[in-house]
């Protein structure tokens, strides 16, 4: 019998497929949640939407990629309810003024005008690739991630970019981190490099977290090394 509470928050444009086979591993330990954010605009509006909609009042809490940095607002919002926390392949600095902060501007907007103009799988064929091991381009896998971004709208996709283009500063957070904590990265992650996840996890306190590379992976660890991510987690829960 499932005795944990485990909260599951997907990435841009991802959602529950993000997570399936966590779900089906852990079922022997936690039942679980999959929170959807839809059209919302900012990572803090996500988290009060995870917080008002999560069906436990305490709860382990899992984010990956965008949803990591949700997960780090629950926990500044209410850390209160979140028993432990794990972070995949995400990020928690914000985006500073300068010339680099544009360039991410016009990135996104770029890819949001493929979305609006050609479609949702157009612009996932041109954006996905980068976010997996070279390994999974023109699999199976990559179609389900492809099939994944089409069924988001642009509309999904413009406020998902405002979020994360003020996306808030997550360090008083990683700094104060109470929870055990675990940081998974892809080793080949381009978009969230395991270098970042080395400076969270000097920033939290040690007691609390440890860091675990996934070997021939990408972004989308959960995805793309569903048995290593899950064997991580279900140690997570255990502690």
């Amino acid at each position: 019998m499932a005795i944990e509470q485990l909260v599951l928050l997907p990435g841009l444009l991802c959602d529950d497929a993000v997570w399936t086979e966590q779900r089906a591993a852990l079922a022997p330990q936690a039942e679980s949640f999959v929170a959807d954010f839809n059209d919302l605009d900012s990572i803090k509006g996500m988290a009060e939407k995870v917080l008002d909609t999560a069906p436990y009042k305490v709860f382990s809490l899992a984010g990956h990629s965008m949803g990591g940095r949700v997960a780090m607002e629950v926990v500044r919002l209410a850390p209160q309810r979140v028993r432990r926390l794990a972070l995949l392949d995400t990020g928690f600095e914000p985006r500073v003024a300068g010339q680099a902060a544009q360039a991410e501007r016009d990135k996104r907007m770029a890819l949001l005008a493929v979305a609006q103009k050609q479609g949702m799988r157009a612009m996932g064929k041109l954006w996905a690739p980068g976010m997996v091991h070279p390994d999974h381009l023109a699999t199976p896998l990559f179609d389900v991630i492809l099939d994944m971004i089409e069924r988001r709208t642009p509309k999904q996709f413009e406020a998902q970019i405002t979020a994360l283009l003020a996306r808030p500063d997550a360090t008083p957070v990683l700094q104060s981190l109470a929870c055990p904590t675990v940081f998974i990265c892809g080793r080949q992650d381009l978009w969230s490099p395991l270098s970042r996840h080395e400076a969270m996890l000097k920033l939290a306190p040690p007691q609390v977290g440890e860091l675990h590379a996934i070997e021939d992976c990408g972004h989308m660890s959960t995805m793309e090394k569903p048995q290593a991510v899950s064997g991580i987690l279900a140690k997570w829960l255990a502690t």
